[in-house]
């Protein structure tokens, strides 16, 4: 007997009911009854600072392609959320970053995403990577707001602001009046 779940299902024939002791609609095999579990996906991602500047990526890829945003994407199987906050950096913009700490946690049910987001330094140098078809460092003030490619980096932005310079705070979530924009 194994201890690991069957990773895909040729002859299954799934239904879609609530299972026994729950409160949602699930996927549930019709032959051994296995409950289909979809569960939000984690984004880690980072504000990424040098001398004052912040490290914006032009997104090279769908959604947003053409838009501005912070290094960030999913999580992999195997890696911690700082991790996958570090692998974000090198494959948009082929940085090298040090985490410095938690700066929020957003919740997006809208899109089933938890966008876990950290404050970190530049250490190298930076380029396009394959997700991105220009990176740069920018001043605050030259931030393109209009141009950002997601609510979560506006927010990321504003709560950034708010703690530059601080060593402790209490992380952020999601700024009052987004119901619209996460549900």
């Amino acid at each position: 007997m194994t201890d690991q779940l069957p990773t895909s299902f040729p002859d299954a024939d799934f239904r879609m009911a609530i299972p026994e002791g729950e409160d949602r609609v699930r996927r549930i095999c019709n032959r051994c009854n296995f409950i289909d579990y979809v569960n939000p996906k984690i984004v880690a991602g980072s504000v990424v600072v040098k001398d004052g500047f912040i490290l914006l990526c032009k997104r090279a890829i769908e959604p947003r392609k053409g838009f501005w945003t912070l290094p960030a994407g999913f999580m992999e199987e195997g890696e911690t959320v700082e991790e996958a906050a570090r692998r974000e950096a090198q494959e948009e913009a082929c940085a090298d970053i040090r985490i410095n700490g938690l700066l929020a946690v957003y919740s997006v049910p809208r899109i089933a995403q938890v966008q876990i987001m950290f404050r970190a330094e530049l250490v190298s140098d930076f380029a396009p990577g394959p997700e991105s078809t220009e990176v740069k460092l920018v001043r605050w003030q030259d931030i393109p707001w209009s141009e950002l490619a997601f609510p979560t980096v506006v927010w990321a932005l504003t709560h950034y602001a708010e703690i530059r310079g601080k060593d402790a705070f209490a992380p952020f979530s999601n700024p009052p009046g987004t119901e619209k924009i996460t549900r």
